[in-house]
């Protein structure tokens, strides 16, 4: 079975679609097998990695996978990231679109919190990895993650009410992890994105996060970059982005997949 990871913030906006599929890109150039989960409605991690929903074809999302209440439902899901370089091979996504948005009227539904688990079971047995792109709430869809998961990844940016969002998925988790069905779920490491060290402000919030969340906080800090957004605009690899410094966005993330597999290895 992998090893799953939910990323997560209180608040939108702090780049953790960006931040789970580059950190799973570099993971799978070291040869790890990654699944990608994307569990956020708005479907922006399955555009990235080259997925297109089609109306006019039967497309079986992570939503239905969900809806299926069955063991092991996600393994008809998985399809390729559709990039064109070598790693990608070692990379599969469950995606997502709007639909996902139906899921939450089963939130009251007994043992609905354990159906994400449910439908992973035996379907992420040949993976080293998952990685599962979370909404940016604490509701139902996000609570299905945490039962999923052994792990949680906090994407903040050095700004106040982002570091405020991750504080509040931390206080959740050490209050809620165990109606969850969740006891072992435990928080990796705070991930800052997106820095910007030329404004006074951002460096005053990044040593906020430092002392907020202490060791926690993962280095490298992920620096703000305009190769990244292009990137995720034009649905490519890092590596086939346009813009300049695409050498330093791509040693950061492959420096975080090191700090993950030091912080995670069992």
């Amino acid at each position: 079975m992998a090893r799953r990871t939910a990323v997560i913030n209180n608040r939108g906006g702090v780049g953790k679609s960006d931040v789970a599929l580059r950190l799973a890109a570099a993971l799978a150039k070291r040869g790890r097998r990654v699944g990608l989960i994307d569990f956020d409605p708005q479907g922006n991690l399955s555009r990235r990695a080259g997925w297109v929903y089609n109306p006019n074809q039967r497309q079986i999302t992570v939503s239905e996978a969900v809806q299926a209440d069955r063991v092991g439902a996600l393994a008809q899901v998985w399809t390729p990231v559709r990039w064109n370089v070598e790693y990608a091979s070692r990379m599969v996504l469950a995606p997502a679109w709007l639909e996902l948005e139906n899921r939450y009227s089963e939130a009251g539904l007994v043992g609905a919190h354990l159906r994400l688990a449910k439908a992973l079971h035996g379907s992420d047995d040949d993976l080293d990895d998952v990685i599962i792109d979370c909404p940016p709430s604490l509701f139902h869809l996000t609570q299905m993650a945490f039962a999923a998961s052994d792990g949680a990844l906090l994407v903040t940016r050095a700004e106040i009410d982002a570091i405020l969002g991750a504080r509040r998925v931390r206080e959740f988790i050490g209050d809620k992890k165990e109606a969850l069905h969740a006891d072992d779920l435990t928080i990796d490491g705070v991930i800052i994105n997106d820095y910007d060290q030329g404004r006074p402000r951002q460096r005053q919030q990044l040593k906020s996060a430092r002392r907020m969340f202490g060791n926690l906080v993962w280095d490298p800090v992920i620096a703000h970059r305009e190769v990244i957004a292009n990137a995720s605009n034009d649905h490519v690899p890092l590596e086939q982005a346009n813009g300049s410094q695409v050498n330093q966005a791509v040693a950061a993330f492959e420096l975080l997949a090191d700090t993950y597999q030091k912080r995670t290895a069992a």
